[in-house]
């Protein structure tokens, strides 16, 4: 049984659809079976020894340099699932609290879903402490 709205035009337009908070991004569901992920993760000031450098992590097969290649890929296989993009930046009007995390860098480039990827990461406020945390283990909990 459809609903109908009193009073409004038979032909009425459908409504919008409802906006994702700020800073998350859908992941487009054509990208989500792409074969052979392939990133390099350059990772600096972590804290963490042995975490700086920079990896190389394949995922559909699992392989690479980095230290937790398998969990890492599980990770995104997981974030792949949710239809997020975690290399999406934080949104410009998003508001973040004002902590630091400390002084570590990251940097992801190469493929993932079938789609480029060149994200840069740091934990210099709430906002991109909790998307650094998101990635965890491609990138290493930071010390902080």
């Amino acid at each position: 049984m459809a609903a109908v709205l009193v009073g409004a035009p038979a032909t009425a337009a459908p409504l919008a659809p409802v906006p994702l908070p700020l800073g998350e991004e859908v992941w487009p569901q054509e990208h989500q079976e792409a074969p052979g992920d392939q990133l390099s993760v350059t990772v600096a000031d972590s804290g963490v020894a042995g975490a700086d450098g920079t990896y190389r992590l394949t995922c559909r097969p699992v392989g690479g340099t980095h230290q937790q290649a398998r969990a890492a890929c599980d990770r995104l296989a997981e974030l792949a699932a949710g239809a997020r993009d975690p290399f999406a930046p934080v949104g410009r009007d998003t508001l973040c609290t004002l902590q630091y995390g400390g002084p570590a860098t990251a940097r992801v480039r190469g493929t993932w879903q079938g789609r480029s990827v060149d994200a840069a990461f740091d934990r210099k406020n709430g906002c991109e402490i909790s998307r650094w945390r998101t990635l965890e283990p491609v990138l290493p909990h930071a010390a902080g």
